[in-house]
């Protein structure tokens, strides 16, 4: 859809929900924005759910209609206006921006900075949810607020779950029209009646959910980027530049863990853009003898006059036996050996902080608004399945979220399998083609394919 010319108001008397799940990612924010405003041009109402799935478990006040203006924050030197408007309100009491001033709202109240990090709506992990009663309360709560779209941000788990969610719909339904249920809490037996009419059940009788990848980790199968990844890199390239310095005035080798959980893109990435001297990763570990290889890389290089040493760690690497490889191992290992000052710095949570790049905001916010056009496809043609709004080279396409899913889960089978060749096949295969980018040198060889939708 992206390029085509759509109407305002086209789908009005539509009811739209987002959230944000899972761990944060930089460009949420641009996402979320992205997603308010296009259905706000398309007539939509949309809410906010705070907390994620969490607020939507919950209900109540964590579920909230957005305007035009909540998610103002490009004037960033206004602060606190609550009383200058330039929006006009339509026949259904929305805010529609005035001709000239699309982006540009003058009605601000407590205004946060748009394209900071983290997400405005907040997020939250949520073992309710995963319950089927918890399911049932996020139900009830979307039914009372007539909501029948939701747009889901977040993570493989989070997607995951979305997609559960859309499965059980029909079935929850019939569950909250008929049934009185008995859940039991640390022993308190506690009767919940849930009450949704016949009537209600039959309106909103389908759920249509659309995902868009919110994670710096970029380990979702089906788009070349997720979103948060770049700035991901941009923390890490920042940082190790920062620690090059001072290592080089003390002749120090410096080990950097990074996140990633089960994926190495990140570090793979990362080593490459900072001329690291070695980089673990999951997918690929290292053959039984990397000891040996390692410390005779690092004693040549010091040997040539080299007095830096930078080597990268994801958080999840491991060797072939399915055995963590840690800094502390790898630390110790050159100490031993080498007797180098070595030190180990782990950069956290400061890979998921500060502004996105400026990647990250156009992708998020192409992605919000193509995921509001996805969502009133679907609500036309109830054949169309739930979908990722994934990255294809340059372009937003619309991937199937249950094949997107599946995907990323058997990357996790193949890894536990050790059937590493099958994980980076999966990673990044697209018609069976190895296409992507390798790190040589004489004694290290990793290769990881560019990820794509299929």
């Amino acid at each position: 859809m992206e390029g085509k010319y759509v109407a305002r108001g086209q789908f009005t008397g539509e009811c739209i929900a987002v959230l944000t799940s899972g761990g944060d990612a930089q460009g949420m924010n641009a996402a979320v924005r992205a997603v308010v405003r296009m259905g706000i041009y398309c007539g939509c109402r949309v809410f906010f759910i705070r907390e994620g799935y969490q607020g939507l478990v919950d209900g109540g006040n964590n579920i909230q209609e957005a305007s035009w203006a909540d998610v103002s924050g490009i004037l960033q030197l206004i602060k606190k206006q609550t009383s200058v408007s330039l929006h006009k309100r339509n026949s259904d009491n929305l805010y529609i921006p005035p001709i000239g001033f699309a982006d540009s709202p003058f009605h601000l109240k407590d205004q946060t900075e748009l394209f900071s990090g983290g997400t405005k709506i907040g997020s939250a992990r949520c073992m309710d949810f995963r319950e089927r009663c918890g399911r049932l309360k996020a139900a009830e709560n979307l039914v009372k607020n007539q909501i029948t779209n939701l747009v889901v941000i977040g993570g493989d788990g989070s997607l995951t779950g979305a997609n559960l969610f859309r499965a059980e719909w029909s079935n929850l339904l019939e569950e909250l029209v008929t049934l009185v249920k008995f859940y039991y809490y640390m022993y308190i037996c506690e009767i919940r009646s849930c009450k949704i009419s016949a009537e209600n059940a039959k309106q909103f009788h389908r759920l249509n959910i659309v995902g868009l990848v919110g994670s710096i980790d970029n380990d979702f199968c089906g788009t070349d980027m997720t979103i948060g990844a770049d700035s991901a890199l941009h923390r890490i390239i920042e940082a190790t530049d920062a620690i090059s310095t001072t290592a080089h005035s003390h002749q120090r080798c410096f080990i950097l863990e990074v996140m990633g959980r089960h994926c190495g893109y990140l570090a793979l990435v990362a080593s490459m853009a900072c001329e690291a001297d070695w980089v673990f990763i999951p997918e690929m570990p290292p053959a039984d003898d990397w000891r040996e290889k390692l410390c005779h890389k690092l004693r040549m290089n010091r040997e040539h006059g080299q007095r830096v040493n930078i080597i990268m760690v994801a958080e999840g690497a491991i060797d072939r036996g399915c055995n963590p490889i840690t800094c502390e191992l790898v630390k110790n290992l050159i100490v031993s050996e080498l007797q180098l000052d070595t030190r180990i710095t782990v950069l956290g949570h400061v890979q998921r902080g500060g502004s996105p790049s400026a990647f990250d905001r156009i992708l998020g916010s192409r992605m919000g608004a193509e995921a509001v056009l996805a969502l009133m496809d679907a609500d036309r043609d109830p054949n169309l399945p739930s979908c990722v709004i994934s990255l294809d080279g340059n372009q937003a396409v619309r991937v199937p979220l249950v094949k997107c899913v599946e995907r990323t889960r058997q990357v996790a089978e193949a890894m536990k399998a050790r059937d590493f060749d099958r994980a980076v096949e999966l990673r990044g295969a697209r018609n069976n083609n190895k296409e992507g980018f390798t790190k040589r040198d004489n004694y290290m060889e990793i290769y990881i394919g560019h990820k794509y939708a299929s």
